[in-house]
């Protein structure tokens, strides 16, 4: 098995048998195509089905009710046996013809090739915040793609069975391969526009798309490490709140004014605690860390 082409599908129903049709006629009949139904409602999953009834090589599941795509790319991922894994959307905008220069430039000693819609067909309101959220992507995870959220990649097998996501972290599934040392590219692929169907995108993705690239940062800069983030802001609060303290307890004990109706008595106190409980996350993430500490591969 060469290459293995996992592709996720919600309400597709009108685009899967044209998508099947130029897979096939791009692909070489020992590859496999793994199509993940993810709690499709408009017949998309009995599509798939039929086609796989008929052709060799087609494996289709199917969740009972929709988890998201990184849930559909995860268990595409589990169930791929291709030495290279390429990923793309059912929605017809990714070319198939594209696949054969996925594949040379992983040849080239990538373990992720991503593509980049140079010229992407979608509307203003899809591509203004694309935009925004690849360029927060690059400033806070340093990883040069200009559109580390496009879904056509190729994967090496060893670096598709890395992938660890939940949620909606299949955005920056790029970031997280870095952090775990694997190499990467890009290349400029033909988007097109879509025929049928309607977008999955909707403006609460952008709220929950910036909780997850702050969750991607937090664990790519400091998920080794938690006591390094904790730590300094609970020395600051603890050295303030400590100051403030000795002040006012000189006030007490040695002016002799009363510091009970003071704001800032209480301002001390909670600084004081808010410092002791940010240290005490710090050490429990340290005590995680270490115990859920993963095996180190060589190359």
């Amino acid at each position: 098995m060469k290459l293995s082409i996992v592709i996720p599908v919600y309400n597709e129903r009108q685009n899967i048998e044209p998508l099947a049709k130029e897979l096939f006629a791009v692909l070489d009949p020992k590859d496999e195509v793994i199509f993940i139904d993810d709690g499709s409602t408009d017949g998309s999953y009995e599509a798939l089905k039929e086609i796989a009834r008929k052709r060799p090589n087609v494996v289709v599941a199917g969740f009972r009710r929709n988890y998201g795509k990184s849930a559909a790319l995860m268990e595409g991922f589990s169930r791929a046996k291709g030495s290279i894994v390429i990923t793309m959307d059912a929605d017809l905008q990714d070319d198939p013809k594209e696949i054969p220069k996925f594949v040379a430039k992983l040849n080239e000693g990538f373990d992720l090739v991503s593509g980049w819609k140079f010229s992407r067909q979608d509307p203003f309101t899809r591509r203004f915040p694309s935009r925004v959220f690849n360029w927060l992507t690059r400033a806070l995870t340093h990883i040069p793609l200009h559109d580390a959220n496009c879904g056509f990649k190729a994967y090496t097998k060893e670096a598709a069975k890395a992938v660890k996501i939940q949620g909606e972290l299949h955005r920056y599934i790029p970031s997280l391969l870095a952090w775990q040392g694997f190499t990467m590219a890009e290349i400029k692929i033909n988007h097109r526009r879509r025929l049928h169907g309607t977008s999955k995108f909707g403006t609460n993705r952008l709220v929950r798309g910036f909780l997850d690239l702050l969750t991607v940062k937090f664990l790519t800069t400091y998920g080794r490490r938690p006591l390094h983030f904790f730590g300094p802001i609970g020395l600051v609060m603890f050295v303030v709140g400590g100051a403030i303290s000795a002040i006012l307890a000189y006030d007490r004990l040695v002016l002799g004014q009363a510091i009970g109706g003071r704001p800032l008595l209480l301002l001390g106190v909670l600084l004081l605690v808010l410092g002791v409980q940010f240290f005490s996350l710090g050490f429990i993430g340290e005590l995680i860390s270490r115990a859920t500490e993963e095996k180190r591969e060589l190359k």
